[in-house]
């Protein structure tokens, strides 16, 4: 038997290894299977940015016809829930108390200025503790403003004019759920708590049950250690991702527009990046708590802090901006939201996709130099 031979069936035993230890070890399935199915189904479900069944106050201080118009237009709507006020002074008592976000006043005047002058200023106040929700209710109402003014007009018989036409066209997203921006970017959070908890966790308790040591002495040589620890995880890892696109396309219907080979090919990437730190922490730690403890601070807050998954990077300071590009969870999600909901926009994908080969070199190498056969 040659060397090559020798290699080959030393490479078979250790996958076969590694494929027996996932069988037995259910913290590994739970890993790839079960943590996708709890966080999609907590975000996609529980988690929204939109702003919907907004409790608001309707203050109408005369009784008119035109006010009580407007009024019904809030309850017509789903994304407020109207309580009426007889005083602003209520209203402004029940803001305080966070039983409504925000109120509208109609003053007494309402419909005689508005008959007389064609102008009647409404009284718009709301609860800026939450400032996007206090912005996203503000458009909201002045939607409802609009819409009844145009109805008004078709009502009337004249015409309605407004000194600025607004065209809106919405791109990528038109229905504009935020459901459709947060599934393509908690893909990329999943995919780093796999690759770097499977490996991070798995090795380090080979470590601390001597089944490392046992490894040691064969003649399996650091390379193949390697590769045998990164394959079996890499195939449960992509097992997850396909779990994880399904479920974001037939069940949260989120549109994937891009192809599906750049999508795997680029989820690829990422996922060995993911591995070669995990497999680098608890090469270097070789305890399983801390290499648990160390892996979600390095990763998964990063990941769903500085990626780019919630918050908007540009409106992050110039330090943390310049931190973001340490993160490769950020590359990740611009190509999942773009393959998602743009199609295959291969100036970002390919530009993201190098920075993800570049990580991936990077790991593989610091996890090549701390797999070593000697004990330290």
């Amino acid at each position: 038997m040659n060397e090559r031979q020798a290699a080959r069936m030393r490479m078979r035993g250790m996958l076969r290894k590694e494929f027996l230890q996932i069988l037995r070890d259910p913290s590994s399935i739970a890993i790839a299977f079960v943590m996708p199915l709890f966080l999609l189904f907590l975000f996609g479900y529980g988690i929204s940015l939109d702003a919907k069944h907004v409790p608001l106050g309707i203050v109408i201080e005369g009784s008119s016809p035109e006010a009580a118009s407007f009024a019904a237009s809030f309850e017509h709507s789903d994304y407020f829930i109207p309580h009426t006020y007889r005083t602003v002074q209520e209203a402004e008592a029940a803001v305080v108390r966070q039983e409504i976000k925000g109120l509208v006043w109609l003053r007494s005047d309402f419909e005689e200025n508005l008959l007389s002058q064609n102008v009647a200023p409404i009284g718009v106040m709301l609860n800026g503790v939450d400032a996007n929700t206090a912005r996203i209710v503000q458009g909201y109402v002045q939607s409802v403003w609009n819409t009844w003014n145009q109805q008004r007009s078709e009502w009337d018989g004249s015409e309605f004019s407004m000194p600025v036409g607004l065209e809106q066209r919405v791109w990528y997203n038109p229905e504009m759920r935020s459901r459709n921006y947060l599934i393509p970017g908690l893909i990329a959070v999943i995919m780093t708590l796999i690759g770097a908890l499977l490996t991070a966790l798995v090795v380090a308790r080979e470590w601390e049950r001597g089944t490392m040591e046992a490894l040691m002495v064969t003649p399996v040589t650091a390379k193949e250690i390697l590769l045998g620890k990164l394959l079996p995880y890499f195939a449960l890892g992509m097992g997850g991702l396909v779990l994880s696109v399904m479920m974001a396309v037939f069940l949260f219907g989120v549109p994937l527009r891009g192809s599906l080979l750049p999508l795997f090919l680029c989820s690829a990437l990422f996922l060995v990046a993911a591995l070669g730190m995990g497999l680098s922490i608890s090469s270097t730690v070789r305890n399983q708590f801390v290499a648990g403890q160390i892996a979600i601070v390095a990763t998964f807050l990063p990941a769903f802090m500085l990626s780019g998954f919630i918050f908007d990077i540009n409106s992050m300071p110039g330090p943390i901006r310049l931190l973001t590009h340490l993160i490769a969870a950020r590359y990740y999600v611009a190509i999942l939201q773009t393959l998602f909901l743009a199609g295959d926009v291969w100036r970002v994908v390919l530009a993201n996709s190098l920075a993800l080969l570049v990580f991936c070199a990077f790991f593989l190498i610091i996890a090549r130099r701390r797999t070593v056969k000697r004990l330290e």
